[in-house]
């Protein structure tokens, strides 16, 4: 038997996937990722670009951000980290401090997104639902 607590925890949990997921779904941002890169879900996503998990399916990734103040990675960190710019900054600085860490390679369009990502084997990024081309392996939408 089931604590009451412990399913008012699952619920809540499930209802935070849920409005994350519709969230990213009205940013029109696509996560993109090499070849090797399947199975990823938003939670594993936001571990992933805090520096949490550095492998996913027995893959290790590679994160990689838009650069600072564009409007997909507003709109990246919005969605599914639930950050601003400000706050995500600050997070990696605290994290390259005490060790654990240094914030994911910034690039600053969409094409060498791309570029990066199809060529990098376990490498993940996003870009903007209007930049996305065919052959493309779309982890999330």
């Amino acid at each position: 038997m089931q604590r009451p607590f412990t399913t008012i925890a699952w619920i809540a949990a499930l209802l935070s996937t849920a409005i994350s997921a519709s969230a990213a779904a009205a940013s029109g941002v696509v996560v993109i990722g090499h070849a090797t890169v399947a199975g990823l879900d938003a939670a594993t996503l936001e571990r992933v670009y805090t520096g949490k998990a550095i492998e996913v399916n027995g893959v290790r990734v590679i994160a990689v951000n838009a650069v600072t103040g564009s409007d997909v990675r507003s709109r990246f960190l919005q969605a599914y980290l639930r950050q601003d710019d400000d706050r995500y900054a600050a997070y990696w600085v605290v994290r390259r401090y005490i060790g654990k860490g240094a914030p994911p390679l910034e690039l600053p369009t969409s094409v060498e997104m791309i570029r990066y990502v199809n060529s990098t084997p376990g490498a993940i990024g996003y870009i903007s639902e209007s930049d996305v081309k065919p052959g493309l392996n779309i982890l999330l939408k």
